[in-house]
């Protein structure tokens, strides 16, 4: 690039040549220039301008402050949205864990009033403490005497702590869920042991022959008695002892109409000398439900249940697993068979 500088008279004229690297670098000096005599502008005379309230340049200052402003507050309800958001969630998880606390309760038998007891007794995140920095009671304007000092205002949790705050709640309120569902099926399981295993009376009456050797009632002989008879009035309801699967329902020639329940685990209770049956093979049966109706069907001196537990086919003592509710067994039985 060649610039032809002319003077005026008869003086000679001069030739400037320029290459392209020098014309690169005088653009960026002038754009430099620029920037900083811009700068220096804005600092001086827009500066001065909007604190004297000049007309015309102060309200191009605060046009330009307000938008700065405005990215700002939009920014501000951008992140606050978001943290809205968090904290709704983090409040749904604390609503789920509250229901999942409440039926763990209702499965390890606390009753209801003693769980909100239990939650107000919780301190609460980031609750106020209860008393002064003396250790004593904040006093109250009209308590107090005269007051003071200089002010000092507590700061405002900035979005970085409100964030932290909201992450470990989170995370506090997923442990704690967590905990809560694992003890939920632990009793869950416990309780289900509990229902697969005969502890509750097929019959309320007192018993009237236990388990063990005794004199046979049709012929005399010792013979071993291999469950509890309940004597009762024909008609009586028979319930299950436990929850299972029905597993036979038949007539036998020695236990009369006989149906036999399997709790799993190769446990299997049998009722015995029925009038009734009222269930069917295969049927699911509930603890406490009515199987069957007392009777004298069989080999039986008169109405009454014969029950039994066997564990792999061998008789059990029914006593065991009644929970310690069963009644002592008379010594000398001459009850029925």
């Amino acid at each position: 690039m060649q610039i032809l500088i002319m003077h005026g008279g008869a003086a000679r004229s001069r030739m400037v040549q320029l290459s392209a690297w020098q014309l690169v670098l005088a653009g960026v000096v002038l754009v430099m220039l620029m920037l900083m005599l811009s700068g220096t502008v804005y600092h001086y005379l827009f500066q001065k301008a909007a604190r004297e309230g000049w007309p015309v340049v102060s309200q191009i200052v605060k046009l330009v402050v307000r938008d700065e402003f405005a990215q700002r507050d939009r920014f501000l309800r951008e992140n606050l949205d978001v943290m809205a958001q968090r904290l709704g969630e983090v409040q749904a998880k604390l609503v789920r864990l509250d229901a999942v606390s409440e039926r763990v309760a209702s499965v390890a038998g606390i009753k209801p009033a003693d769980l909100e007891l239990m939650r107000r007794l919780a301190p609460s995140p980031g609750a106020p403490a209860a008393s002064g920095a003396t250790g004593g009671p904040n006093p109250s304007p009209a308590d107090s005497g005269g007051q003071g000092g200089p002010y000092l205002p507590v700061d405002r949790p900035s979005l970085e702590q409100l964030q932290a705050t909201a992450s470990i709640m989170d995370e506090s309120a997923d442990r704690t869920a967590d905990i809560f569902t694992l003890i939920e099926s632990r009793l869950f399981e416990a309780r289900l042991r509990n229902l697969m295993v005969p502890s509750t009376k097929p019959v309320d009456v007192q018993i009237g022959s236990g388990f063990g050797f005794r004199r046979d009632p049709f012929t005399g002989r010792p013979a071993l008695h291999a469950g509890l008879d309940f004597p009762a009035d024909v008609g009586t309801p028979i319930m299950a002892a436990a929850g299972g699967v029905v597993g036979l329902v038949e007539y036998h020639p020695a236990y009369g109409n006989v149906v036999e329940v399997d709790h799993g685990n190769q446990l299997v209770t049998r009722y015995a000398h029925a009038s009734r049956i009222v269930v069917k093979q295969g049927e699911l049966v509930k603890k406490g439900q009515k199987i069957a109706e007392v009777g004298s069907s069989g080999r039986s001196t008169g109405p009454h249940l014969h029950f039994e537990v066997l564990v792999e086919g061998v008789p059990q003592d029914p006593a065991r697993f009644l929970a310690g509710r069963a009644e002592t067994p008379p010594t000398a039985a001459t009850g029925r068979r």
